[in-house]
């Protein structure tokens, strides 16, 4: 009896101590979680960072006399570029602001439910909040696609910087395949490392049928709906071939509608021709009109801080929890299993 008594104390410790966990848990989240955003801006100047790899290596590579001479030659420079810069202003109207032309850039890292959209929208929000038509935006897209309406909004946050008129570039660096060309080629112009993954324009989605394994256990499944088409094709019941055929009408309705969108942003493409679900390598792309230019992000950011242009990197970095910390990971681990699969239910996928 007084194991049992001392057994009986020990465990209404336990629960008592993990409740307080829980409570305390839960209030540290509510006031983390009070008024303030879920996340913020993140800006780098990748100017500076390419200069300091120059003078990094540049400390190896010259004697001292010869780092004396090219600072030296270095200040002459920015002391004339400096002046003119001054000569220029002078001519504009006071009330007008000054600035040099900026690129800012972005990168797209999309997930199959393309969840990195809400980022996205932050930052293209801010970056329209003072980009101008002289300024460049440099998306660096990477996805193999996923589902439709995922992928229509994130092209369609791309679509708002054509709409104000600044200059797009998107680059693809390893893949921008089906959903992930679908936001390529919002682009003003489009580049492509010579081996990254272009096309796929087409729709899919299969999902596997329990039906005649659940007749062989004897096992039931009902399902009942409102409307002819609410449920086409199901995972446990028998599937009719009339639902076969609307599904099959969808994927070639989305299908269609896939072919306008880029129809309307890339308007020499033969659209036709490409649609085919094929993908093609960079170099391939570039002579079927899928992109504009054979080039890799690096060596386009490169050339512009060589060219003296202000390049600005800009995320929206979101604040998670533990809670959302595992949920993100759970959701990595079955992207993978579902790109074996293609499929989320019976949701089409581009």
């Amino acid at each position: 009896m007084d194991f049992i008594a001392d057994y009986g104390l020990f465990l209404a410790k336990v629960v008592t101590f993990l409740l307080a966990a829980f409570v305390l848990v839960a209030l540290v989240r509510a006031a983390s979680d009070k008024g303030g955003q879920k996340g913020s801006l993140k800006l780098t100047d990748l100017t500076d960072r390419f200069k300091n790899y120059r003078q990094s290596l540049e400390q190896h590579l010259y004697n001292e006399s010869s780092l004396k001479a090219r600072e030296k030659d270095e200040k002459k420079a920015k002391k004339k570029e400096e002046k003119a810069q001054k000569a220029a202003a002078k001519k504009q109207s006071e009330s007008s602001a000054q600035r040099d032309p900026q690129l800012f850039v972005i990168h797209f890292k999309g997930s199959i439910d393309a969840r990195e959209v809400e980022a996205l929208r932050e930052e293209v929000t801010a970056i329209l909040s003072v980009a101008t038509e002289q300024d460049e935006v440099l998306v660096n897209v990477e996805s193999g696609g996923g589902m439709v309406h995922g992928y229509g909004l994130a092209a369609s946050q791309l679509a708002r910087f054509r709409q104000a008129g600044v200059p797009l570039t998107v680059a693809v660096d390893k893949v921008a395949a089906s959903g992930g060309y679908m936001m390529a080629c919002v682009a003003d112009k489009l580049i492509a490392a010579p081996f990254a993954i272009i096309g796929s324009i087409g729709v899919i989605a299969q999902l596997p049928n329990f039906n005649k394994l659940l007749k062989k256990n004897d096992i039931e499944f009902e399902q009942l709906t409102a409307g002819e088409f609410k449920r086409t094709l199901t995972m446990f019941g028998e599937n009719t071939d009339k639902a076969r055929e609307k599904f099959k009408t969808e994927l070639e309705e989305t299908h269609g509608l896939f072919k306008a969108f880029i129809s309307e942003y890339r308007p020499s493409l033969n659209v036709d021709e490409v649609a085919t679900g094929e993908h093609w390598f960079g170099n391939q792309a570039l002579e079927r009109g899928l992109i504009d230019e054979v080039c890799t992000s690096d060596e386009y950011l490169f050339q512009a801080a060589n060219n003296e242009r202000k390049v600005l990197s800009v995320s929206y970095q979101q604040r998670k929890n533990i809670a959302e910390k595992l949920a993100g990971a759970s959701a990595e681990v079955a992207d993978r299993v579902l790109l074996k699969w293609i499929s989320r239910g019976q949701r089409p996928l581009v």
